[in-house]
């Protein structure tokens, strides 16, 4: 009589399970290069927010490169991604990796206006904003230029589906509602736009040189001088967004990216634009703003 040995499997049987160790770790060897790729390489961004208008409209998507920071300066004037300084992150290693790199706090972009060494200032002069910088070495204050800075009003606005929540769009009086370089908006959402805003007891129109200098989180009067790891950071869209004049400077270990391309743009909050592709195939169409995608920023 004929025994099988203890450690003996029928050719089938093995061949089966050995594939499905195969396949096992070829997925786990195409997760880990993708991981290593998209957290190091490059990322893709929606836009969530109208902080970087008119430079970047809520809806658009973007290409960041990850990869040329980790060795190459940041230059005044780059428009980066970092991670929420704000966040309040765990002390483990272990649990701080996992946030930093896998899931954890929102990504912010802001444009990069002081670097590591920089003394800069905001002062308010004929009732507008000016910055004011005296660079690393340098022994004066000058000016800063800035001409990507947003020059349109922002309006009050009430988006479909929604009741109460305004949201602030920037405008051009120059066009009508329905044909909005950057936002196209309904006589309804105007009007309950306006009607909250003065509920709340705030302006319908904020001009751009409108100001909150003294309270709130926009404050354009301050004075910081950087230190070798901090940078200073704004939106371009100055009457909307939250920035270093809100929490101070932006430590390095924070930026994850520098953006360098527009890839799509579309005039939704929604994060799949698939969706609104199946719930509205003809219409959604009408909401790319075709003159705005494939671009470098």
């Amino acid at each position: 009589m004929h025994t099988k040995p203890n450690n003996y499997q029928s050719g089938p049987n093995q061949s089966y399970l050995q594939w499905g160790w195969e396949q096992f770790k070829s997925l786990v060897a195409i997760l880990l290069v993708a991981f290593l790729i998209r957290t190091f390489g490059y990322g893709l961004y929606q836009v969530p927010s109208g902080s970087m208008e008119t430079t970047m409209l809520v809806g658009e998507r973007f290409f960041a490169d990850k990869f040329t920071v980790l060795f190459r300066s940041i230059k005044r004037g780059d428009i980066i991604s970092f991670n929420d300084p704000k966040y309040n992150y765990s002390d483990n290693s272990i649990v701080n990796l996992w946030q930093n790199y896998v899931y954890g706090p929102s990504n912010w972009t802001k444009r990069v206006i002081g670097l590591p060494g920089d003394e800069i200032k905001g002062e308010i002069e004929a009732g507008r904003p000016v910055v004011y910088l005296k660079a690393a070495g340098e022994t004066e204050f000058k000016q800063l230029a800035e001409p990507y800075l947003n020059k349109f009003p922002l309006i009050a606005y009430v988006e479909k589906n929604m009741r109460s929540n305004i949201v602030w769009q920037s405008y051009d009086p120059n066009f009508s509602l329905g044909h909005q370089p950057f936002y196209n908006m309904t006589k309804h959402g105007v009007e309950r736009g306006a009607a909250i805003a003065q509920y709340l007891g705030e302006p319908f129109i904020k001009e751009p040189s409108s100001l909150y200098t003294e309270s709130g989180e926009y404050k354009d009067s301050f004075n910081y001088k950087l230190a070798d790891d901090e940078y200073w950071v704004m939106g371009d869209n100055r009457l909307g967004s939250h920035d270093s004049r809100a929490w101070g400077p932006l430590k390095k270990h924070f930026i994850h990216g520098k953006i360098v391309y527009r890839i799509f743009s579309l005039d939704s909050n929604s994060g799949w634009w698939i969706f609104d592709l199946l719930k509205h195939p003809i219409g959604f169409w009408k909401s790319v703003r075709w003159s705005r995608c494939f671009q470098g920023v």
